[in-house]
């Protein structure tokens, strides 16, 4: 089932610049749907068809790659992460809150 909402997300996330993440919460903040994070990450679930999405960049609130297990090998996302500078430890962005890309403050609504 893709939507009009999923072409916002996905619009949104191409939209994060490389070396800064940002959360599912974030976005669905922005889109104006602030307590359905959860329907960002199925959106992001997804996406992964279109390399055109840096479905990477998206993340838990606490940093946590929770969406890993959705590319195609087990440290895609990890990797994707590592070769754009961001630190990842135990599935975890290290400097989370720094390179945090907030798309409320980003960007003009």
């Amino acid at each position: 089932m893709k939507s009009d909402f999923f072409k916002d997300v996905y619009d949104v996330v191409k939209l994060i610049p490389k070396g800064r993440v940002t959360s599912y919460g974030a976005i669905a903040k922005y889109l104006g749907i602030a307590r359905s994070a959860r329907v960002v990450g199925w959106a992001m679930n997804n996406s992964h068809l279109d390399m055109t999405i840096p479905a990477h960049r998206v993340v838990n609130r606490n940093g946590l790659l929770t969406g890993k297990h959705h590319f195609s090998k087990e440290n895609s996302m990890i990797n994707l992460l590592l070769n754009e500078g961001v630190t990842v430890i135990d599935n975890k962005v290290v400097d989370f809150d720094e390179i945090f890309w907030n798309p409320l403050k980003e960007l003009e609504l």
